[in-house]
């Protein structure tokens, strides 16, 4: 049994002990125990026998060559073995419901992925001549058309690489706006208290200076506050809508209004479009720059398949301050705009070397051709529709942080139910482990005590939201009856067991040791 530094075993000493049936591998049935590569692989072999080759004697690396790696040997049936009893320890979208918070965890299609692997896309280099690049300049021209159509918005930033960066973009843009208008002056942001915390950070970043607005007790922004706040130094505020406490801004139009008789610059992060997606144009908000997290609203979650992208739509206003390069049709087809010069001569610059991430484009793309502009929208209602369906169900025994009214794609609890219990909102995540469900996002938004975020997505069944309901209602019935230990020891069983988090986040083990001698395999050793 391996140990962490503060004594907690992180295997179980018996695999099944809890059933009362203790297997002799460690392993659990189907579930293979599994150790580092270092402590599986030997150390005297190699899976693959290939000739010395001559003629190589002397290394042009000089002094920088390594004569001895320390990589364990494996075979073939050894390294696969070891990936998949790997891949069975980690919860993902394809083993069940994966019900983070703010996050779109949702199902990946796979014609998703064969489109990205075509071909053309899949090696594309960003040095190729124009010429042979003219498909995936076609499908980057398209795909901002639709997103610019699903938004109505004049103009789009594709370089983006996910949503932080893509609120990078859009202050930039608003900051490039002001200077050339004579108002650098507005050096400050305001953002509200259940903004992501990327907001303030990126704010911070460009070098503004960041102001929060109070939230009213039906978790929106207060507006009183706002105008209060808005003044002739404020750049922009950020509002994210839906917002983090899964509520639709039901005073949006006038947010829009009071920020822009300040003379700021409305900025509104994307993340929960998925929220609202083929229902309401952010345009028609009054919104002047939004990021849109394609690996979030039109698949691949959060960079599962590879890096994430976040295109910034951006108004009239701001048009002409997006970054290089973007896509430009001329007589001989099309080509990238990549001075900032001519017709780019206001952009703020670039974002990034090159142009993006094709794999994202043209999955995205693939997302919104294979639903139609009816199946965009779909994704908008049924996302809702769950989410409003787990709060329904699971408000019997927990308690909805905003109980009044509908919520939009997730549901938010606060602990006030677990009052009395001895039981926290992490026991409560932990002990979902053991029924096969990856946790929800806990504590955050910071402005609700104890929280407990849930998101459906749209891609579940009511089969499988009955399923993911009745384990945690029944978990919810266990904790009011006063199983503490249920919880506290939880999870069970999971391949590893509860870590002490503080200990494990100040003294993280990242690297393996070798025994002195070099040969044998050793265990981790604290850091």
């Amino acid at each position: 049994m391996s140990m962490l530094n503060v004594g907690r075993p992180t295997r179980p000493d018996t695999a099944g002990e809890s059933t009362g049936h203790a297997s002799l591998s460690g392993g659990r049935a189907l579930l293979q125990d599994e150790g580092l590569l270092f402590e599986v692989g030997g150390w005297e072999k190699t899976g693959v026998d290939l000739d010395e080759t001559p003629g190589f004697d002397e290394s042009d690396l000089g002094g920088l060559v390594r004569d001895d790696l320390r990589l364990p040997g494996l075979s073939e049936p050894e390294a696969v073995r070891h990936y998949v009893r790997l891949s069975q320890k980690n919860h993902a979208i394809d083993l069940a419901l994966y019900p983070l918070g703010s996050c779109t965890m949702k199902h990946n299609p796979r014609l998703n992925e064969k489109m990205a692997r075509l071909p053309g896309f899949a090696d594309l280099h960003p040095l190729q001549p124009t010429s042979t690049t003219q498909g995936a300049l076609e499908l980057m021209d398209r795909l901002a058309h639709w997103l610019k159509t699903l938004t109505g918005m004049p103009a789009v930033a594709l370089t983006p690489k996910a949503g932080a960066h893509g609120e990078l973009c859009g202050l930039l843009a608003i900051k490039a706006a002001h200077e050339a208008a004579g108002q650098g002056h507005r050096r400050r942001v305001l953002v509200p208290t259940s903004a992501h915390g990327t907001n303030p950070a990126t704010a911070a970043f460009v070098g503004y200076s960041v102001t929060e607005i109070a939230q009213t007790d039906d978790g929106r922004v207060d507006l009183s506050d706002l105008a209060a706040k808005l003044s002739d130094d404020v750049a922009a505020i950020m509002v994210t809508n839906p917002n983090t406490c899964g509520l639709f801004e039901r005073d949006i139009l006038e947010i829009s209004r009071l920020t822009h008789e300040a003379g700021a610059y409305f900025y509104c992060d994307g993340a929960n479009f998925n929220a609202i997606v083929g229902r309401v144009r952010p345009g028609d908000l009054g919104v002047d720059a939004m990021h849109i997290n394609l690996h979030k609203t039109f698949s691949t979650p959060h960079g599962g398949g590879g890096p994430g992208a976040g295109p910034v739509v951006l108004s009239q206003a701001l048009a002409a301050f997006a970054p290089a390069p973007w896509v430009v049709h001329d007589g001989e087809g099309l080509r990238l705009e990549e001075e900032t010069a001519g017709e780019a001569a206001q952009a703020f610059g670039r974002m990034s070397a090159f142009h993006g991430q094709m794999g994202m484009f043209v999955r995205a793309y693939a997302y919104m051709r294979s639903h139609g502009a009816d199946g965009l929208r779909q994704v908008a209602e049924d996302a809702v529709l769950n989410a409003n369906y787990l709060k329904a169900r699971l408000s019997v025994a927990m308690s909805p942080a905003f109980p009044e009214g509908p919520c939009m794609h997730e549901a938010l609890f606060d602990d006030s139910w677990l009052e009395g219990t001895g039981i926290t909102t992490l026991d409560f995540a932990k002990a979902m482990i053991d029924e096969g469900f990856h946790p929800m996002t806990m504590y955050f938004p910071l402005v609700v005590h104890g929280a407990m975020l849930i998101e459906p997505t749209e891609t579940e069944s009511k089969q499988e939201l009955d399923r993911f309901v009745h384990a945690l209602l029944g978990l919810a019935e266990a904790a009011k009856a006063g199983d503490v230990e249920r919880f506290k020891g939880a999870p069970f069983l999971a391949p590893l067991r509860r870590l002490d988090e503080t200990q494990a986040a100040r003294k993280p083990k990242l690297t393996w040791r070798p025994e002195p001698t070099g040969v044998a395999p050793a265990p981790l050793a604290a850091e």
